[in-house]
Parts: C-alpha cells; structure tokens; sequence
C-alpha cells in the first residue's frame, strides 16, 4: 500500500479510495463517496471544474504533487473539504472525499458534528466529513501515507465493482456532466446529489 496506487488518471484514482478508510487520530472514516479531478491545460486530463484548471498557483500547488497529499480548501468561508492528491508527480489531479461513514471515534465525531441528525450524517458531505475529522487548514499538503502523520490512508482492497455507482458531479458549472462523482450505492452516507444552477441543462445550453 503506497501513493504509487494513485499515480493514475482521477477516475481510477477514485475508484481506488472507494471503500478505503481515512484516519484522523483516532477517527476512522470508511471513504463512500468521491469525486475526482483533472487538472491545467498542459496535463493529460484538462478540467477546466479543477481548482488546477488555469494552471499552478501557490494556493494549488499540492495539486501538482506527489500523489498521496492531502490539498484542503475552505468551500464558502466556513468548510474544510479534503481532497487526495492523485496522478504522477508534477501532474496536476485530485480526488474530493464527499463522504464517508465513521468507523472509529464515533464520541469525537460527534462532539465535532453536534447538528448531525445520525451516525449516518456525521461524515455526510465534504464539508460535514472534515468537521467530523478535525480536518483544518494547517493540514495542507499533509502525507497520508506518511505512519507519523495524524491524517492517515489506510487504502485496503479494492471495492467490488457491483457496488460502485458513477455519475456527474456535484456543485460545479463547467464540465458538471462528466461522470467522476463515484459512491457506493449501498451506503446511507452518501450525500444527496445536487446540480448547480449555473450548469447547463444536460443535452441543452444554460
């Protein structure tokens, strides 16, 4: 098990963190749902949805490299989203953890999430899974992989293609319809898919 599993294209990349466990001290978390992410112009898999789409910034910059980082983001001033750095080194992609079901820790994930309704919302959500982890900014560029790092992957087998549902993404309003958003269609915690209203229509214009 090392970073070299997610020196791939996003799709695969994701397909592999389905059904892997994210450890934030002693808080596991059972990875249901992702979404994956290309990058700039100049890389293999252009994507314009990408925070890399235009290119390399100091504020993107893990999203170049090595794969196994952690590049965290703060979604409308207030939430922590994690993504997994993936693709070979240099090459700009990612994969977003939309959600996941807590595994260990559950007091702590609660205390954390206190307006979670159940054990099935704790991790519901980008946002809600890094509330629930204690994810914060100062992660930045974290080694998941690293067995000193407080973030850990843990990435087990690969999850059973009869479990794996795919579809587009979510909250986006370029490239909404490539199928990247990836879940398993068995799990409660999976989060409810919503278009952006500045998406096109699918099969028309906006």
């Amino acid at each position: 098990m090392s970073a070299e599993e997610l020196a791939v294209d996003p799709s695969t990349a994701a397909r592999r963190l389905l059904g892997a466990t994210l450890w934030s001290g002693s808080v596991g978390a059972y990875l249901v749902e992702v979404e994956a992410y290309g990058g700039d112009p100049a890389g293999p898999w252009h994507d314009p949805a990408a925070h890399s789409g235009r290119g390399r910034t100091p504020r993107n910059a893990a999203m170049f490299g090595p794969p196994g980082r952690l590049y965290v983001y703060r979604s409308y001033g207030m939430h922590t989203c994690a993504n997994i750095v993936s693709g070979p080194d240099g090459v700009a992609s990612g994969v977003l953890l939309r959600s996941a079901e807590i595994i260990a820790g559950h007091d702590i994930a609660r205390d954390r999430r206190p307006a979670a309704r159940g054990a099935d919302d704790l991790a519901r959500g980008p946002g809600n899974l890094g509330s629930a982890l204690g994810i914060r900014m100062d992660d930045y560029g974290t080694d998941v992989f690293d067995p000193d790092s407080v973030i850990r992957l843990e990435l087990g087998p690969l999850a059973d293609p009869s479990r794996i549902a795919a579809g587009p993404r979510v909250g986006v309003s370029t490239e909404a319809d490539r199928p990247w958003r990836l879940w398993l269609h068995d799990s409660r915690a999976v989060s409810a898919y919503r278009r952006s209203p500045r998406a096109p229509r699918r099969g028309g214009s906006a």
